[in-house]
């Protein structure tokens, strides 16, 4: 480790076991401006890329006492923002493709369909609604909002493996429920 790498250590050490703000602000300042640029690379947007950098070192900052970094701090947010980066892109094509479907359906749809598909629409809405809070949660954030299981897990504070469950209950709750729907729900 050279010596730059052990200040950042010495400072990650502080802000973490002894809540030391100024030190967090110290690696937020000098990390901040170059995770920016490392993020732009991926997402070619100034403004994600900036709210990447900034939730990353919010995770850290929340996250500190439990963080266990195994390589250099530097290489920690590189990969940190990296992932950030791909969790984002992989989120922008789920939403890409809902918009691309959600088009061609708005093209091709004639009344008695969109009545079909509004109808739908409804029912799905009524069994999310009677699910048990935890399992619609893990569900509309996996399917509507395009999370990772582990992103869920943090922040509803469970292990992946719940969230797994969680999800796979919903999706069965769901198909017994809209089996009616089944030949339509093919179709999306």
């Amino acid at each position: 480790m050279n010596e730059k790498d052990a200040i950042y250590e010495n400072l990650f050490r502080k802000a973490a076991f002894q809540d030391d703000e100024e030190a967090f602000r110290q690696l937020f300042l000098e990390f901040y401006p170059a995770l920016c640029v490392f993020a732009m690379r991926s997402v070619y947007h100034e403004e994600e890329a900036r709210d990447i950098v900034q939730d990353v070192f919010f995770k850290i900052w929340k996250n500190r006492k439990s963080i266990n970094i195994n390589t250099s701090f530097r290489n920690f947010l590189i990969t940190s923002v990296r992932n950030g980066c791909t969790d984002y892109l992989r989120r922008q094509d789920i939403e890409n493709q809902y918009m691309g479907k959600k088009r061609l359906f708005s093209i091709h749809t004639s009344p008695e369909e969109l009545y079909t598909l509004k109808e739908l629409e409804s029912a799905i809405a009524e069994v999310l609604a009677e699910m048990p809070n935890n399992v619609r949660e893990a569900f509309e954030m996996s399917r509507f909002k395009g999370m990772t299981y582990t992103s869920i897990a943090e922040k509803m504070q469970v292990s992946p493996k719940s969230i797994e469950v969680y999800i796979s209950k919903a999706l069965k709750i769901l198909r017994e429920k809209l089996q009616d729907y089944l030949p339509l729900l093919l179709l999306l």
